[in-house]
C-alpha cells in the first residue's frame, strides 16, 4: 500500500498537472461514474453540480445533480451554464478533444487513470487533498488496506484459473491483462486470456478451441448488460462448456473509487462461490 504524500508535496493528477487547492467554493463536475460516488463519499455532495447519466450511484442522492450528457459526449451549453471550477475526466472514458475542449471553457480539468487496484489510494488522496477532504480520504484507505489483506488471505485458498471475461455481444468483446478489470480479477488467481495485437479490449470467436483454454466465462452486467436468456443460449450453443459460464457484477471488478472497497470483498466472496 502507499503512504500519504507529505503535507506540503505538490497536488497532481493522472496527466501530470499540479493543481492548487480547489478551495471552499469549488464547483465539480464529474465525467466519471465511479467518481462521482466517491465525491458524495468524501463528504462533497454541496459541490458536485454535474454529473452524466451514467453517475447512478448514490441511488438516492445522484438524481438531483444535473446531468450534462454521457462520458464521451457531454452537452456544452449545459456545462458552461453550470460554471464548474473543476472537470473531472478519465483517460479511458473521455476523449482527449472532449477534455480539451472542456478546459478551453476556463474549467480545471482534472484528469485520472487507475489502472492497478491500488492504484485507488493514489486517487482517493487526490481527491482528498485537492477537495480539502484528507481526513475522509484517509478513513476510505483505511477500509480500502482491510479488504484487500481480506481478499489476499481468501487468495491463498484458491486455485489459479483462467478467465474469459465478456464485456459485449455481436461481436463478443474481451479485456485484456493491461486493464483495471482483469489485475482485479487476478487478486482472486483469475488469469484472464491473452489474444495477440495488443488491444486492450479485444473482439473474440467464440469457438470451442477458445473456450477449452478456460476454466470460467464471465458474463458482465456492464457495459453490455448480459442476462440469463444469454447464459442460456451460449450453454445450449456450448453445452460441454455450459457448466463455465456464470454472471458477474461489472460494478464489482470495474468501478474504482470507493466502491473498490465492497468490490474486494465482493470479489473473495464470488470466488469462493465458484470454486
Amino acid at each position: 500500500m502507499t503512504d500519504p504524500a507529505p503535507l506540503n508535496a505538490p497536488i497532481v493528477d493522472a496527466a501530470g498537472v499540479v493543481h492548487g487547492p480547489a478551495g471552499a467554493d469549488c464547483r465539480i463536475v464529474s465525467l466519471v461514474p465511479s467518481i462521482t460516488e466517491l465525491l458524495f463519499d468524501l463528504e462533497l455532495a454541496d459541490a458536485v453540480i454535474g454529473r452524466t447519466v451514467f453517475c447512478i450511484h448514490p441511488k438516492n442522492r445522484v438524481k438531483a445533480v444535473k446531468s450534462v450528457g454521457g462520458t464521451k459526449q457531454v452537452n456544452m451549453d449545459k456545462l458552461k451554464r453550470l460554471s464548474p471550477t473543476h472537470v473531472i475526466v478519465n483517460v479511458d472514458e473521455t476523449p482527449r478533444p472532449l477534455a480539451e475542449d472542456i478546459a478551453r471553457l476556463g474549467c480545471k480539468v482534472v484528469v485520472t487513470h487507475p489502472i492497478d487496484v491500488r492504484d485507488n489510494l493514489t486517487l482517493y488522496r487526490l481527491m482528498g487533498r485537492l477537495f480539502d477532504r484528507e481526513r475522509q480520504a484517509e478513513a476510505l484507505c483505511t477500509r480500502f488496506a482491510t479488504a484487500h489483506a481480506d481478499l489476499a488471505a481468501i487468495s491463498e485458498t484458491l486455485a489459479e484459473r483462467r478467465v474469459l471475461y465478456l464485456i459485449w455481444k455481436n461481436p463478443w468483446m474481451t479485456i485484456s491483462r493491461d486493464t483495471y478489470i482483469s489485475r482485479m480479477l487476478a487478486l482472486a488467481k483469475w488469469r484472464t486470456a491473452t489474444f495477440p495485437g495488443g488491444t486492450r479490449y479485444p473482439t473474440v470467436e467464440m469457438t470451442d478451441d477458445l473456450l477449452r483454454t478456460v476454466d470460467l466465462v464471465l458474463f458482465s452486467s456492464e457495459p453490455f448488460l448480459f442476462k440469463d436468456h444469454h447464459l442460456d443460449a451460449f450453454r445450449a450453443e456450448f453445452p460441454t462448456h455450459a457448466h463455465k459460464a456464470a454472471m458477474i457484477d461489472g460494478e464489482m471488478v470495474s468501478w474504482y473509487g470507493s466502491r473498490a472497497i465492497s468490490g474486494l470483498t465482493g470479489l473473495g466472496a464470488f470466488a469462493k462461490s465458484r470454486i
